[in-house]
C-alpha cells in the first residue's frame, strides 16, 4: 500500500501548505482562486468524460443512477454529514464539510487511482499512484487555500479507497476491464464536471445524488450492454 500511503500523505502536506497560505489571502483573491480551480476541474472532467466509448451506457447510467440517488436522498444525507463536520470544527477553517466532500469526490472519481492501485497490488508497481500523488498534492495546496481545512480530511477516503483496491487487486482485476474503466471514468468525469460548475457558481447540482451512476455504469458494462 505504499502508493496509497504516499497519495494520502501528499494531500495532507499539500493541504497544510494551503492552510498556511489561506491566512494571507484576501477574500477577493480566495474567490479568484476558487474560480480558477473550478475552470481547471472542468477541463480535467472533460478529459475524463471523453474516455467513454459508449454514450448509451453514459446516458442510462446517469439517468438510472440519479433516480436512485434521489430516491435514497444521498445528497441530503451528504449535506447533513458535511454540516455536522463543519459544526464541530467551526467555520473559521472554512466550510470544512463542503471542502471534504468536494475534494474527496475529485480525488476518488478518476480512473487513475483504480489503475494505479491495481498495478501496485498485482505487480508491485506504484509509479502510477506516485504520479497521481504529485498531482493531488499540488491540487491540495490550492484547494485548501480556497476551500479550507476539509481538503485535508479527503486523505482518509483516498487511503481507504486505493488501499482496498491494492489489497484486493487479485480479485478485482478480472472486473476492471478496459471497457469498465472507460465507462466508469466517463461517468465520473460528468460528476467532476458538475463539481467544477458548482465551484464556478454556474449551477447548484446535487452531486451526491449522481454517485450511484458510477455503479450502474459498472453493472451495465459487466452485463455486456
Amino acid at each position: 500500500m505504499t502508493g496509497a500511503l504516499v497519495n494520502a500523505a501528499t494531500i495532507l502536506v499539500g493541504g497544510m501548505a494551503g492552510m498556511l497560505l489561506r491566512g494571507g489571502i484576501s477574500e477577493t483573491m480566495r474567490k479568484g482562486v476558487v474560480q480558477s480551480m473550478g475552470l481547471a476541474v472542468v477541463v480535467i472532467a472533460m478529459k475524463m468524460a471523453f474516455q467513454s466509448q459508449n454514450s448509451m451506457v453514459l446516458v442510462v447510467a446517469l439517468a438510472a443512477g440519479t433516480s436512485l440517488g434521489v430516491l435514497f436522498d444521498l445528497d441530503g444525507r451528504m449535506e447533513r454529514f458535511a454540516a455536522r463536520i463543519t459544526a464541530r470544527t467551526g467555520e473559521r477553517f472554512g466550510d470544512v464539510g463542503k471542502g471534504f466532500v468536494s475534494a474527496s469526490l475529485i480525488y476518488c472519481l478518476g480512473a487513475m487511482g483504480i489503475v494505479g492501485a491495481l498495478s501496485e497490488g498485482l505487480a508491485g508497481d506504484a509509479s502510477t499512484l506516485f504520479a497521481k500523488a504529485m498531482i493531488d498534492g499540488v491540487m491540495a495546496v490550492v484547494f485548501a487555500a480556497s476551500m479550507g481545512l476539509g481538503v485535508l480530511f479527503a486523505a482518509i477516503p483516498v487511503l481507504l479507497y486505493e488501499g482496498a483496491i491494492t489489497l484486493g487487486a487479485a480479485s478485482l482485476s478480472a472486473f476492471f476491464t478496459d471497457a469498465m474503466l472507460a465507462e466508469t471514468s466517463g461517468v465520473g468525469g460528468v460528476l467532476v464536471l458538475a463539481i467544477g460548475l458548482n465551484m464556478l457558481e454556474m449551477t447548484d447540482i446535487r452531486i451526491a445524488n449522481l454517485l450511484p451512476a458510477i455503479f450502474v455504469a459498472f453493472g451495465l458494462v459487466y452485463l455486456g450492454l
